[in-house]
């Protein structure tokens, strides 16, 4: 079980601003994401919308590109937040992509209300699609 430490919570709080930032007029979901390296560098994301669905991409895939994108490789949490009854989890496309680029991080999910609950990517995503795939 997971305590909602300091470090945990000023992440969230990162993810709750960038949802502000979201781009989202056919949804109106705002989704804001946060991934936090090794090295303690923080990353943002928001979802951003396109009149063609599938060009949309999520919060938490925004957050971990940021990350990758100036070379950080090795990411240690991401947080996800969303106006929903309960914790918002990530979606199952998310959940491919956090397995590939943070395979050993653990998600934050919260709401705006103050739940959340954390889970590593094998308990969202068990017997997923990933490198070791390859291998068998």
């Amino acid at each position: 079980m997971h305590t909602l430490t300091p470090d945990l919570a000023d992440l969230l709080a990162v993810a709750a601003a960038a949802r502000q930032r979201a781009y989202c007029p056919y949804s109106r979901f705002a989704v804001g994401a946060a991934a936090l390296t090794a090295s303690g560098v923080t990353f943002p994301g928001c979802n951003i919308e396109n009149a063609a669905y599938p060009a949309t991409i999520c919060a938490e895939r925004v957050a971990l590109f940021n990350a990758y994108a100036a070379g950080e490789r090795e990411i240690v949490a991401l947080a996800v937040i969303a106006d929903t009854p309960g914790p918002v989890s990530p979606c199952g496309g998310c959940r491919q992509v956090i397995l590939e680029l943070a395979p050993r991080a653990i998600v934050v999910m919260a709401n705006l209300g103050g739940a959340w609950r954390v889970a590593s990517i094998s308990e969202l995503l068990p017997d997923g699609f990933s490198s070791a795939s390859f291998d068998e």
